[in-house]
């Protein structure tokens, strides 16, 4: 039995049509990854089953019958539950208190406390979820928060848990841990509908793959009948390299652009962090900084880009010292910062996209000269990049707010490659893209090397680490444990620095 089906369900924004024609048959008990580039129309698409969005036409049948969703709720009434993307928590409260929320036992007026824990611990232990009910959602790792929105749909009965990328934040070993635990939701009657382009988490996870492209079903496939590159064609409408070629070394060894010396930083609650780590990029060089997420990288990040102080030690660009300098002042210097937070530290959400591509470089002469902005040479900056960086947007200069993850990356790619500088701090630079964006990213990326450019990549995808470094960092609890020649290294001998199995420190 087709538990979702859509008929011809098509959805405007203006003249501009995100879904055309979609038409879906979901059986029971299935898991479907529903993949496409950034922009393709994914979200609208659960939006619309969520109850978030309605249909301009087209139609919506839950369990064999034709349904009309004004809202959240009356998708919850049906049996759809949905994790977003960016989580819908409240980290003041607890685990349980953020699952009860709206769904609140009471007992003669009052809040039943004792119930409500009672009722969540027998949930978080029927599923398998590793999850205190009485920690503080503040307190927990994002993969723990996305296992509290699972919860909290759980707990609402649902019978279909759509998931909008659920990965694009996770720690490998959360990836790992969220496919085991979709898998045994699975195992237990649920039907799953997964948003993602993650197309190794897709084939490890899906029965099903339905792909979508600029609007439009271009078609589904079972798993097995698909490769990755299969998928990607289907996604991009042409070969996609799942690798670059980097081509042969092109580093001036005698020429330090970037230097960090003995650096020491402090966490947010006072622990070291990052433990007297000292490195060199060269002009023509690419550093990888390879490690498991929560091992210092963000710490050593934010220092290294001005969003935090360093305790001890020294950082220079070009010979000039720029320890504990501010960002505008690190950019001023020549560098240029991909942030691992894209909307926390790297856009401005209630800015339009033209404004947030001259963001940070807002000073510039062809941009201000005072007291007035220039808006002709605003907007054809905006025209170039978003042809030139392929950014989808669904009006001419829309609210950064509106746009999909992965295009909102592409508008901070776009800002800080044209700016040209002369060493490019690359935290995280493809998180949340799709495939066809990732090989133009690392592509560009390449290229600035190419240039004589100096690049620092930090990323906790190690085959983006291993493809694209010349020289490679094992970062490990706040230190570096060993440095290697990326055309001489595998993943298994990185896997074991990264996990602390491994020190150079200690085989000498």
């Amino acid at each position: 039995m087709n538990i979702i089906e859509t008929k011809d369900l098509t959805k405007y924004f203006g003249k501009f049509c995100a879904n055309n024609c979609i038409n879906l048959e979901i059986k029971q008990g299935e898991i479907r990854a529903i993949i496409g580039e950034n922009g393709a129309g994914k979200t609208t698409l659960m939006n619309m089953l969520y109850g978030i969005l309605q249909p301009s036409s087209g139609e919506i049948h839950v369990k064999g019958k034709k349904v009309s969703m004004n809202s959240p709720k009356d998708a919850i009434a049906l049996g759809l539950g949905m994790v977003h993307q960016h989580f819908k928590l409240v980290p003041s409260l607890t685990v349980y208190e953020n699952i009860m929320i709206g769904s609140e036992i009471t007992r003669m007026g009052l809040i039943d406390v004792k119930e409500e824990k009672k009722r969540v611990s027998e949930l978080i232990e029927k599923y398998k979820f590793d999850l205190n009910p009485e920690e503080k959602v503040a307190d927990l790792s994002i993969g723990a928060m996305q296992r509290v929105e699972i919860v909290k749909m759980l707990y609402r009965n649902v019978d279909v848990l759509i998931l909008d990328e659920p990965t694009s934040v996770l720690t490998p070993q959360e990836v790992d841990e969220l496919i085991e635990s979709l898998q045994e939701l699975n195992k237990q009657g649920m039907t799953i509908i997964i948003i993602t382009h993650k197309l190794q988490e897709v084939k490890k996870l899906a029965h099903k793959i339905t792909v979508i492209r600029h609007g439009q079903m271009i078609g589904t496939v079972d798993e097995k009948d698909a490769s990755m590159e299969d998928l990607a064609y289907m996604m991009v409408g042409r070969s996609v390299l799942m690798n670059v070629n980097k081509g042969q070394k092109n580093a001036d060894m005698n020429n330090v652009v970037y230097e960090v010396k003995n650096l020491t930083v402090l966490g947010q609650r006072g622990n070291t962090a990052v433990n007297n780590v000292s490195l060199k990029v060269h002009k023509g060089e690419i550093l990888g900084i390879a490690g498991v997420e929560g091992n210092g990288q963000t710490e050593f990040a934010k220092t290294i880009y001005g969003m935090m102080t360093c305790k001890e030690g020294k950082i220079f660009l070009k010979n000039e010292d720029i320890t504990n300098a501010w960002p505008n002042e690190i950019r001023e210097k020549g560098a240029g910062v991909i942030p691992e937070d894209r909307y926390d530290e790297g856009l401005c959400l209630g800015m339009k996209v033209s404004e947030n591509l001259i963001a940070g470089y807002h000073g510039r002469p062809n941009v201000y000269k005072t007291p007035f902005f220039n808006k002709k040479n605003i907007k054809e900056n905006k025209n170039r990049l978003i042809k030139e960086f392929d950014i989808r947007l669904s009006a001419d200069d829309p609210n950064v707010s509106g746009l999909s993850g992965g295009n909102a990356q592409k508008i901070i790619i776009a800002r800080e490659f044209t700016a040209d500088p002369d060493f490019l701090i690359c935290c995280q630079p493809t998180r949340g893209v799709d495939v066809g964006s990732i090989e133009s990213i690392h592509k560009k990326i390449i290229e600035f090397r190419q240039e004589g450019k100096a690049i620092l990549l930090i990323s906790s995808e190690l085959s983006e680490i291993m493809t694209l470094s010349d020289r490679i960092l094992v970062m490990y609890k706040g230190e570096f444990t060993g440095e290697f020649d990326a055309s001489n290294v595998t993943a298994e001998e990185l896997g074991l620095y990264m996990t602390g199995v491994k020190s150079q420190k200690n085989n000498q």
